[in-house]
């Protein structure tokens, strides 16, 4: 993963977000809190984003899609309101076909939800956060709890 400046939702500092150690997850420098984990992944790194401590949201999506292009503010404010419940990784389609071929994806916006590197579910089409957090209820602790 490329390092990305990520600004931790208790204090506002600014974090340098970087692999964490096995088994751990990012937090802030400053205040040891949990970071929000939004990354890209190829298809080279992809088998190693979906296996982590926590459940991860995979978003298939492709520039030109106008229905990723509304999911994408969704899934980063989940990304910070789920941070350290979730990660949230995404996979430009047209730049990774091994990763859309292998997991069948036929249509974008397509999110797939992983625990520990398997596969528990998939979501086609753009949803509202509310409907989308509640299908994630049953597997990120907290969700749909507002």
């Amino acid at each position: 993963m490329a390092d990305s400046i990520v600004r931790c939702v208790h204090c506002n500092a600014k974090n340098r977000l970087k692999d964490p150690p096995a088994g751990e997850l990012p937090a802030c420098g400053r205040c040891g809190e949990h970071l929000p984990w939004l990354v890209d992944a190829t298809d080279g790194t992809l088998d190693k984003e979906i296996k982590a401590g926590v459940p991860v949201l995979v978003d298939f999506w492709a520039e030109w899609c106008g229905p990723c292009k509304m999911m994408a503010p969704v899934l980063e404010q989940l990304s910070r309101e789920y941070a350290g419940r979730l990660k949230v990784v995404k996979v430009d389609v047209d730049q990774n076909q091994l990763s859309a071929g292998r997991f069948n994806v036929q249509g974008i916006p397509n999110l797939a939800v992983f625990r520990g590197g398997i596969l528990l579910d998939q979501i086609a089409g753009a949803l509202p956060k509310r409907v989308l957090e509640q299908r994630l209820a049953q597997y990120v602790p907290g969700a749909n709890q507002a």
